[in-house]
């Protein structure tokens, strides 16, 4: 894959992530700043940390639970270690932090 197509794939799923966080009804904040880094911030001030890695051509993930890498694989973002799609571990991770119940699939 060239940059031009990562890019274009991590705009989308950038994209696809602020909409479900935006439909959730889950007392949380979110940014998508300059550069593709998107924040979300839950109630108890903690963060998780959504950007694109351009070098990589990954979606990366910093959470309380730990770091985690999102690659493409023709048809979804799916975990570099147990093979998760990206929508699926983004609501387990903030429903982690966020201790209620949030789905962005």
């Amino acid at each position: 894959m060239d940059d031009k197509e990562f890019n274009g794939l991590a705009d989308a799923a950038l994209a696809r992530i602020e909409a479900a966080l935006e439909a959730s009804e889950a007392d949380i904040d979110f940014e998508l700043a300059a550069g593709g880094v998107l924040e979300i911030e839950f109630a108890d001030r903690s963060k998780i940390i959504v950007n694109r890695h351009g070098i990589a051509h990954e979606i990366w993930v910093a959470a309380r639970a730990g770091g985690f890498h999102f690659r493409w694989d023709g048809s979804g973002w799916r975990d570099t270690r147990d093979g998760t799609e990206l929508m699926e571990k983004l609501s387990s991770l903030a429903s982690q932090q966020a201790g209620e119940s949030i789905s962005l699939v």
